[in-house]
């Protein structure tokens, strides 16, 4: 079995919040938790994240969609291409978070060990 980390980060590149999933689960399923609670103007995701239930209730927060589109999508949505460009934040978070050698490979034996040590590394990562 493998795990899946969804994160969020501030505009910074600084870890918010996270959700480990098991590896097989779509993407989509962690976001609701995610973003639950969390006030923002914007979200920007790949298309991973290409959901019309994602994309409603962004739209219902007043949030700016931001989100690559997957090729199949009926009506494609116009983004902010240079916002876009914003997303290299959260893949230079997870190219960091990969230097502790656990996190990529999955050493802890439990989903709470396992979220412990994402924290203790993203802690490390923001006091650098």
């Amino acid at each position: 079995m493998s795990t899946k980390i969804l994160a969020l980060t501030d505009a910074l590149g600084n870890l918010v919040r996270f959700v480990l999933l098991p590896g097989q689960r779509f993407d989509t399923v962690g976001v609701p938790p995610l973003i639950e609670g969390l006030a923002f103007d914007a979200l920007i995701a790949d298309k991973a994240f290409d959901s019309n239930a994602i994309i409603a209730d962004l739209d219902e927060r007043g949030a700016k969609v931001v989100i690559s589109q997957h090729p199949r999508r009926a009506q494609p949505r116009a983004i902010d291409e240079e916002m876009y460009k914003w997303r290299h934040l959260i893949e230079n978070f997870f190219c960091k978070l990969k230097e502790f050698k656990r996190i990529p490979l999955r050493a802890d034996k439990t989903d709470q060990s396992f979220a412990a040590m994402i924290h203790l590394a993203a802690a490390v990562i923001n006091s650098r």
